[in-house]
């Protein structure tokens, strides 16, 4: 009986697994299956899977091409996990390809491997009108559950544009075993630079260098805290043969002048100026009276080309060699190299010189300055040679270029005189041949990033407010209004409007609204109109109560942790509020909550009341200034914002006559 029980038990577990897609078919490789069977320490419920083995053995063959082998697994620990049981090969179509992806899923002891059919081979990036970079697939997500092992095995090659890479044992996730082994050609050597971590030395073996990290415990998503290619450790791995140089080897970089040498060798010979090129910047700049209303004429032209990256020859150079500006001009699209080498032509069409400037995109804290590789950029910028006439918050003094005016000719939110957020402060390398330097991008004060709010709102003796907000927004604080503005829709941009008035005042009508976008200044205008019925509180039919801040801060923040673990970053901002009520006739304040006044190293608050005439005036003022704030340091940070939530919460409380 229990030999028949077993045996129906067996046929219905393989009729389930048929039914929900999941079909044994094969092994596991013997390197996976000995995953399986290891003993995984326990982790918090937040945390969705664990990386058993990350691994590539990275190998240089006689013609020079790189040819790696990749082993992975992951165990599924929560639901939310199954989405990470996928295999991702990223390849070059002209100078790479990959050799074999292979994938296998272990659930129940059971083994499910995945068929060249089921391998996606799409475009890394459907943004680009066409990319060299594609990637192959293979989603076992639909498959994986609990307790699953996915692994998988690529095997692809490339041929290295540059001596020099970039390797992460993990990425966020608790990783047990991570391994990174080159193997050169007789001759060569290589050496490494390690981030976030105590320096990672390799074992070598004539000229087969191998670095090991292991349990690598979980990064925890914390918010406002660096992103995680700064939480995370990463080696920066250099190689080369012995005694090459730059003047021998252009694959190989020493210090930032070379990578300028090197890069403006592609830039440069594409700044083409040519009489269509000449003529359009005259026309463009028909108008301008100063040297800064040229480069704005000339910068909002650029920016306003239609973005299109066609990326062909990456391998050989082509993903950081620009197309030529009478090109650009002629097509009236290009990516962001091509637009900066086409403003930097017009420019110089009226005799004002410009740079490119190599940056990283998404991530200001990225680029370390200790490792030399262009490797660390993925975007251009510009920067343009300005007199002492022109005066910008985004100007830097160079020692041997002079002043520059830097500016993304890319994001068409940003106007001249404003740099985006996610640039600012990073460190860019500005492309000028022998005097190209790795330099800080300039950090606009928080009087730029600014937010200035007028209110004023009639309260009635039931509680019903109704009134009028206007908002002027400067800078990166405009970008914010700007974007929400240009990219949705009228109704649905009228609905965030409305939601934002019924965050702070519930049941809160909009009456009306006006929008004015000020992009030549970097401002924009937002005017509104609403009404509020019980806003206030009658209790007893003698007190009233309501609270003077009606609306929330342009950004929130979310420190709601006990306890913290990575730094707090705040960002430069300023915000200033003046709130004026007319009260009720018939009512007088009883009671206003205190006056706040906190100062810190990081940031300022301001809360005070007036009362005058009938009226209540309100105001309040919050400047940040942009700094890393130790985790040692969460409990003042938590305590400056609690405080000021406080406040902002409290009532005020008027009283019948």
């Amino acid at each position: 009986m229990t030999r028949f029980s077993n045996f129906i038990l067996s046929i219905l577990f393989l009729f389930v697994l048929t039914i929900s897609g999941f079909a044994a078919d094969s092994k596991a490789p013997s390197w996976l299956a000995q995953l399986t069977q290891k003993n995984v320490p326990s982790y918090d419920k937040e945390v969705p899977a664990v990386i058993l083995l990350n691994e590539e053995t990275v190998s240089m063959d006689s013609s020079g091409k790189l040819v790696t082998v990749e082993n992975f697994a992951i165990k599924i620990l929560t639901r939310e996990g199954r989405d990470l049981a996928i295999a991702r090969a990223l390849y070059l179509v002209s100078s790479g390809k990959v050799r074999d992806i292979d994938a296998w899923l272990i659930r129940g002891g059971v083994t499910k491997s995945y068929s060249k059919k089921e391998v996606l081979d799409i475009i890394s990036d459907p943004d680009d009108v066409y990319d060299e970079y594609r990637v192959k697939i293979i989603d076992a997500s639909s498959d994986a559950d609990v307790g699953s092992v996915f692994g998988y095995t690529i095997i692809s090659e490339d041929a290295p544009l540059y001596y020099q890479t970039k390797w992460f044992p993990q990425f966020g996730l608790p990783t047990l075993t991570s391994r990174y082994t080159l193997n050169l050609p007789t001759g060569w050597t290589a050496s490494s630079l390690t981030f976030n971590h105590a320096e990672v030395k390799p074992t070598v073996n004539g000229t087969s260098f191998t670095w090991e990290m292991r349990d690598l415990a979980f990064i925890k998503d914390e918010p406002m805290s660096p992103s995680v290619f700064n939480l995370v450790p990463w080696l920066a791995i250099n190689y080369s043969p012995e005694g090459a140089t730059q003047s021998s080897n252009s694959k190989t970089f020493n210090n930032w002048t070379e990578i300028s040498q090197w890069t403006t060798a592609m830039y440069d010979p594409r700044v083409v100026v040519n009489d269509e090129v000449a003529a359009k910047a005259r026309e463009l700049t028909a108008n301008a009276k100063t040297e800064l209303e040229k480069i704005q004429a000339i910068g909002t032209f650029v920016q306003n080309l239609q973005y299109i990256s066609i990326d062909i020859g990456v391998g050989h150079g082509n993903g950081i060699r620009p197309r030529a500006s009478d090109l650009v001009l002629s097509r009236g699209y290009g990516d962001c190299k091509d637009k900066a080498t086409l403003m930097r032509a017009m420019l110089r069409s009226l005799k004002i010189d410009a740079y490119p400037v190599i940056i990283y995109s998404g991530d200001s804290t990225f680029v370390r300055r200790e490792w030399a590789s262009p490797g660390q950029f993925n975007h251009c910028i510009i920067a343009v040679k300005v007199s002492d006439a022109t005066q910008s918050p985004t100007i830097i003094n160079d020692a041997k270029l002079g002043r520059l005016l830097i500016f993304d000719a890319t994001d068409d939110l940003t106007p001249v005189g404003d740099l985006p957020i996610y640039l600012q402060g990073s460190l860019a390398l500005i492309v000028a041949g022998d005097n190209g330097t790795l330099t800080e991008m300039p950090i606009t004060p928080p009087e730029m990033n600014a937010l200035e709010r007028t209110v004023n709102v009639s309260l009635t003796e039931n509680g019903s407010v109704s009134g009028k907000i206007r908002e002027y927004t400067r800078g990166q604080s405009s970008k914010y209004e700007r974007t929400l503005f240009r990219k949705l829709s009228k109704g649905d941009y009228k609905k965030v409007i409305e939601r934002w008035l019924t965050s702070g005042a519930t049941a809160a009508q909009l009456v009306d609204f006006s929008s004015k976008d000020n992009h030549a200044d970097a401002s924009f205008d937002l005017n509104v109109e609403f009404s509020a019925p019980a806003y206030g509180q009658l209790m007893q039919n003698r007190l009233l109560i309501f609270k003077p801040a009606i609306v929330s801060r342009l950004r929130g923040v979310s420190l709601t942790e006990k306890d913290r673990v990575h730094p707090i970053r705040l960002e430069s901002n300023s915000f200033t509020e003046t709130a004026i009520f007319d009260l009720p006739s018939g009512f007088s304040v009883d009671e206003v909550p205190d006056a706040l006044n906190l100062e810190t190293s990081f940031g300022k608050y301001t809360a005070s009341y007036e009362v005058k005439d009938g009226k209540l005036t309100y105001k309040r003022t919050l400047i940040t200034h942009r700094t890393l704030v130790p985790s040692s340091k969460y409990a003042s940070v938590k305590d400056f914002y609690t405080k000021i939530l406080n406040s902002e919460q409290s009532p005020v409380v008027l009283e019948r006559n």
